[in-house]
């Protein structure tokens, strides 16, 4: 997922973290200067579903618009959706757990 706000709030003619961080003051949603450092950026850590209705109603916006869905990167380099695209009744390659500490399993 993308964060989308500077780009939501600069479509709505608010240029600054500052007034938008007012703006949500006076809508009753206190913001810290790093929080809204990470929102304004586009990497906040995260986002609660009640700050992100706030932040919605004050910019005049959609979620849609906030959080933009993106291919996911592989390996490879090859772009994938989020969503598999095999159909239900096909089994991929057996996963086999492996322990994290390197030891083996024990034999089934």
């Amino acid at each position: 997922m993308k964060w989308n706000l500077r780009l939501a709030a600069a479509n709505r003619g608010i240029w600054k973290a500052s007034e938008l961080q007012r703006m949500l003051a006076e809508a009753g949603l206190r913001i810290s200067a790093g929080k809204m450092s990470g929102l304004w950026s586009g990497s906040p850590a995260s986002v609660k579903l009640s700050d992100l209705d706030v932040i919605c109603a004050v910019v005049g916006c959609g979620v849609e618009e906030l959080l933009i869905a993106e291919p996911a990167e592989t390996a490879g380099g090859r772009q994938e959706a989020a969503v598999s695209s095999r159909p239900s009744g096909q089994a991929g390659p057996p996963v086999t757990p492996k322990r994290r500490d390197g030891r083996s399993l024990p034999p089934a």
